[in-house]
């Protein structure tokens, strides 16, 4: 599926894209400043988080209460091997049940579940956002 957006609708972007009815193992692709992480929060909010959210670059992984369980946010991008996933329990996280969402997945490859889904977000004209899924 394909869906463009301005930042002014990104919530309603992610609301699109929660009623698709993904897999809870979502990775996200896209360049620095594509809005991967701006993305995350906007469908935390729709999830029903309440906390304020942040990007978990220096954390790897940030926790958040939703509705209906937890959300996982990763950002892999300063692991050095899939062996740094591994010792942080990111099993127990994937196969946990919830949402995990999942940026620079492609350096922990060989860890992710089979039922996941891609997602990549571009930026286009006028400043807008693509999403592809």
């Amino acid at each position: 599926m394909q869906h463009t957006f301005d930042l002014a609708h990104i919530n309603e972007a992610a609301r699109y894209f929660l009623a698709a009815n993904p897999p809870k193992v979502v990775l996200f692709h896209g360049e620095m400043g594509a809005g991967k992480t701006t993305f995350i929060k906007a469908l935390c909010v729709a999830l029903g988080v309440k906390s304020p959210t942040s990007s978990p670059t220096f954390s790897l992984v940030n926790e958040y209460e939703a509705t209906e369980g937890l959300v996982y946010h990763f950002d892999m991008y300063r692991l050095k091997s899939e062996t740094e996933a591994l010792d942080f329990g990111i099993d127990d996280y994937l196969f946990s049940g919830n949402w995990c969402f999942i940026e620079w997945a492609e350096k922990i490859p060989n860890l992710i579940p089979d039922e996941h889904l891609v997602v990549t977000l571009t930026v286009v004209a006028d400043g807008k956002r693509e999403l592809k899924f």
